[in-house]
């Protein structure tokens, strides 16, 4: 792809102690384009996207999103851009589990200011979209975890984000449920032009992306840019 990233991270450093998780890390997003960063357990796939995200701020380096430096906003403005700009689907999920599968996808634009039942009305299309809509009314605990995993990638784009973050979203899946929520996934994020950042380790999920950022060295020293499928 070409034109400016959308979002980029250059020379990023994270240390937690005395244990250095990132040590120069870089990696560019361009506008509807899905990364894979791919690695070992414990590389630093994480933590480099919790920094891109805007999550954690990074010890050095710059975290740039559409032109702002996200390194040096507030965390009341991180917080809002996460609420606005950025979607997010994680290995477990993450839903909140006293809520029906409904209230769910809903909350992020609940928080955002959204009156009930507008938000209510697009959670529903987005669950329908995804063919989870018969869940709606249930509670994460009484469905499958398939079924959870696409209720998490609705909730990451009722806001119609402009990037979404996935760290490990098929990790807790067999691979039938796991090729479903991916196809969902990419599917979905086509269909709004978001970008997706997307941590694996496993290759046939890292096989959706468009190309494949690896993390070496246990310690993220460096993130090299490979052609997909050629791990």
């Amino acid at each position: 792809m070409t034109g400016d990233p959308l979002l980029s991270g250059v020379d990023l450093v994270k240390s937690f102690g005395q244990t250095k998780a990132l040590d120069g890390a870089r990696l560019d997003l361009r506008a509807g384009e899905v990364v894979a960063v791919m690695g070992p357990s414990g590389s630093g796939k994480s933590t480099l996207l919790h920094c891109l995200a805007g999550i954690i701020r990074p010890d050095g380096g710059t975290v740039r999103y559409d032109g702002r430096d996200l390194s040096s906003m507030s965390d009341t403005a991180r917080s809002a851009l996460r609420r606005s700009d950025f979607g997010f689907v994680f290995q477990f999920g993450q839903l909140v589990v006293e809520l029906t599968c409904l209230e769910n996808v809903a909350l992020p634009l609940r928080l955002g200011g959204v009156r009930r039942r507008e938000a209510e009305r697009r959670a529903r299309d987005w669950l329908d979209r995804l063919e989870v809509g018969d869940v709606a009314r249930h509670r994460p605990s009484e469905i499958s975890g398939g079924q959870g995993q696409r209720v998490a990638v609705a909730r990451a784009l009722v806001t119609r984000p402009r990037v979404i973050f996935a760290d490990e979203p098929t990790g807790a899946l067999d691979s039938l449920n796991g090729e479903r929520v991916m196809t969902s996934l990419v599917d979905a994020a086509q269909q709004t032009g978001a970008a997706i950042l997307l941590v694996t380790h496993e290759a046939r999920v890292a096989a959706y992306s468009d190309r494949e950022v690896v993390v070496r060295d246990g310690r993220s020293r460096q993130v090299d840019v490979v052609p997909a499928g050629q791990l």
